[in-house]
This record gives structure tokens, C-alpha cells and sequence, in this order.
């Protein structure tokens, strides 16, 4: 995730980085510009003819557009909003745990192990959202080997189940009380419920019909521009449609960017710097 200062207009407006969108659409940009050119040319030097009453038709079709567009960005926005709640509610149920498990009769031992095996849960959490294993993440422990967990298809499930495992030992060995075991329920369960309420972002995109519907409007609408235009505004119609791409194409792109908010873009969670704070909490809390 870029780190940036939102009130610093001037740096904004000059700076490009690698996912700025107009580096995405540049070739796009010139084809249809010289699309457009070629209209215009063709309208006003060789047919001398032009779409009249188009200006009310074509306002329209921009208005709706211009909808769906909202729509389609705010559908992005509040996955990523919700992928970043949910990566607090990780956050601050693993610093509750922590923090409850400081507060109990339960040997050094022990308290060393769940810290290894929370942290090892909301890394492993990261990396099944990115479809990767990064094997320095992980630390193994007595109940939880490297060669067990690199086995494991679905990594978040097999920590939350050693936790579960390692809970109930330390209760049926009465370091804990059922009335302990009553406190930190909640937030053990909150660990399985977040895991599956990032899936369900990651695996559900925006419908694939909306999606290339919205795409061919947008293709249409640009294209369409010199048709209607070229003959009243000339060669002006070329910056104006090359402008209106770039535009509602960088829209759809960034949406496209955000609603999947758990990988490595630019414009992703920054869920590395998460997991770092968070371990670093939980060092500090339970050494």
C-alpha cells in the first residue's frame, strides 16, 4: 500500500507511479486518439456529413454511464473497506487474546506456544489469501512441525485447529478453568470467522456479466465520440475523447485494483506492515 499525505495536492497531481493508470492506458490513449483523427478527417474533408441533435442523445448515455461507474466503484471500495475490517478484527482479537492469556495462571511454557501459534495464524492468514507459503513466516513449535503445516491444504484451519487442540489440553490438565476457557472462546472463534469472511471477498468477484458489460459501454461510448462530435468541434473531438477514456477507464481499472484487496498492489491492504505491528504486539505483551 503506498503510504502518502492526502493534502499534498501538487506532489499528487505530478507524481506517477507503477500503477498510476495513465501508464496502463497509454497505448489504448493514442489508438483512440488517432481513431478519433481519423473520424474527424473522414467527416469533415471527405463525406461532409455529421449526426445532427446528437448532444441530448449522447448527455444521456454519459449520465448512465456515469452510474454505473458509481456504482461499480463504491461495490469495489466497500470490499476493500471490509477486507481492512476484518483484518482489524484479527488484529484486535489476537491482542484480547494475548492480552487474557497474560492475565491467567498458565506456565511460561504454554504462553510462549499460543504466541508462536498466533502469530503463525494471522501470517499464514496473509499468505492463503495471496496463494503463497512463505516458510520464514513460520515458527514451528511442539505441537505444530514445519513438515505438519506445509502439508496442510487450507494453513489458517490447521493453526486454528492446533490452538483449539492445545486450549483443551491445557484445560483437561486444569491450567485453565471452564470459566477461562469461557473468556478466550470468542476470540478463538473470531479467528476462523474472519479467515472466511476474506474468502469470501477473494473468491467473489463482481459478476463477470456486469463486469464486460460495463467494459463494452465504456468502448462504445468512447468510440462513438467523433461519430457525434467531429463534425461540430473538429479536431478538438481528439484531446475530448482521449480525455473521457482516460477517465472512465482508469474508473473500471482501479476498481479492478481495489476489490481483491489482499495481494501485493500498490492500492492493496498493507497487510505485511499489519503482521509485523502485530507480532511485535504480541512479543511485547506475552514474553
Amino acid at each position: 500500500m503506498v503510504t502518502y499525505n492526502p493534502k499534498d495536492w501538487i506532489i499528487l497531481i505530478l507524481h506517477f507511479h507503477k500503477s498510476d493508470t495513465f501508464k496502463k492506458l497509454f497505448i489504448s490513449l493514442i489508438c483512440i486518439g488517432v481513431y478519433a483523427a481519423a473520424i474527424v478527417y473522414t467527416e469533415t474533408s471527405i463525406v461532409h456529413f455529421h449526426f445532427k441533435n446528437s448532444t441530448a442523445l449522447h448527455s444521456i448515455l454519459g449520465f448512465a454511464l456515469s452510474m454505473l461507474l458509481v456504482f461499480r466503484t463504491n461495490s469495489a471500495y466497500d470490499r476493500w473497506w471490509e477486507g481492512r475490517k476484518n483484518w482489524g478484527s484479527v488484529v484486535n482479537n489476537s491482542r484480547n487474546l494475548a492480552l487474557k492469556l497474560t492475565a491467567f495462571s498458565i506456565s511460561k511454557k504454554n504462553k510462549i506456544e499460543l504466541k508462536y501459534l498466533i502469530i503463525n495464524y494471522f501470517f499464514s492468514l496473509k499468505n492463503h489469501l495471496r496463494d503463497v507459503f512463505v516458510e520464514s513466516e513460520f515458527f514451528a513449535t511442539d505441537d505444530l512441525t514445519l513438515a505438519d503445516f506445509s502439508k496442510a491444504n487450507h494453513k489458517p484451519n490447521k493453526i486454528a485447529q492446533v490452538i483449539y487442540n492445545k486450549i483443551i489440553a491445557m484445560r483437561n490438565n486444569n491450567e485453565l478453568t471452564m470459566d477461562q476457557l469461557l473468556i478466550i472462546n470468542e476470540e478463538l472463534k473470531s479467528f476462523t470467522d474472519n479467515c472466511g469472511a476474506c474468502e469470501r471477498i477473494k473468491n467473489t468477484p463482481i459478476p463477470f456479466s456486469y463486469n464486460i458489460f460495463l467494459k463494452k459501454m465504456i468502448f462504445l461510448y468512447c468510440i462513438s465520440l467523433p461519430l457525434f462530435f467531429g463534425a461540430e468541434f473538429g479536431y478538438t473531438t481528439v484531446p475530448i475523447t482521449m480525455i473521457l477514456l482516460y477517465v472512465f477507464a482508469s474508473i473500471e481499472l482501479i476498481a479492478e485494483e481495489i476489490e481483491d484487496p489482499f495481494g501485493t498492489d500498490e492500492n492493496d491492504l498493507p497487510a505485511d506492515n499489519i503482521c509485523e505491528k502485530l507480532k511485535n504486539n504480541l512479543n511485547e505483551i506475552l514474553d
